[in-house]
């Protein structure tokens, strides 16, 4: 049996007929193919390199997101996320009271943005107990300037809804932030502490529109006691890492 080439139409050597040709060992002039096992062996080395480097091969990848169970609940600003922010471990008064002021000034903010409220809780340490400190901190709110209180909110977050919650949902909170916002300027605020999470939702949307009603000298008075409540739960996580009761 003769074998003749498809490209050059001519003979090669002759094969002696019941002789098996396998593809992978024949070679045909310009025609180069990779044995069988070492296309397995380098398919091989590729896979193993590969497993054995995860971490090179997502290198930059962000992870992908926990999926969250639950009703639609808001990311509230009781205790809030708000500035940024309180420590997810308790500070205690001890290390609180001892802590540098620079330390102490940046836990402090991480409950009201006001530089200027921060700066004298900071000053007045040791406090003897949890309702001096407390007592401190409504003092000094008390006592805030309109400036102080515009630092204060400018720190803040609109409180939002959870992701999960209706699309809906999504567009009548953040229609009302617009009006609120468009009408005062500055984000809205409220203290949720006496309220179930389930409630905060409908707390925030009924707040906003009856402030809305508010001329701006009220609803100022309105939104620095709002603040100051605020920054007492913070200041009671801050220090004992439990929410208000």
């Amino acid at each position: 049996m003769k074998f003749v080439h498809p490209s050059h139409g001519r003979c090669l050597a002759p094969i002696p007929l019941g002789t098996f040709v396998s593809p992978f060992t024949l070679h045909l002039p310009g025609f180069r193919s990779p044995s069988l096992h070492q296309a397995h062996r380098d398919a091989d080395v590729s896979r193993s390199s590969t497993l054995s480097r995860p971490s090179e091969s997502h290198a930059g990848l962000p992870e992908p997101p926990q999926r969250q169970v639950g009703p639609p609940a808001l990311p509230a600003q009781n205790c809030g996320p708000a500035p940024a922010c309180v420590s997810a471990r308790p500070f205690g008064l001890d290390r609180f009271n001892t802590a540098p002021t620079a330390d102490a000034e940046a836990a402090l903010l991480g409950c009201c943005g006001s530089p200027r409220w921060a700066l004298r809780l900071a000053a007045h340490r040791p406090y003897p107990d949890l309702d001096a400190l407390l007592a401190a901190a409504d003092e000094a709110g008390y006592d805030m300037a309109p400036a102080d209180l515009a630092e204060a909110l400018a720190a803040e977050v609109s409180p939002g809804l959870h992701h999960a919650a209706p699309h809906s949902a999504h567009l009548a909170l953040s229609a009302a932030h617009a009006a609120y916002e468009s009408r005062f300027g500055h984000v809205f605020v409220i203290c949720l502490d006496a309220f179930r999470p389930a409630e905060h939702p409908d707390q925030v949307l009924a707040g906003i529109r009856a402030r809305l009603g508010h001329d701006p000298d009220e609803e100022r008075v309105v939104t620095a006691d709002e603040m100051r409540r605020l920054a007492r739960g913070r200041i009671i996580e801050l220090v004992t890492g439990a929410g208000p009761a």
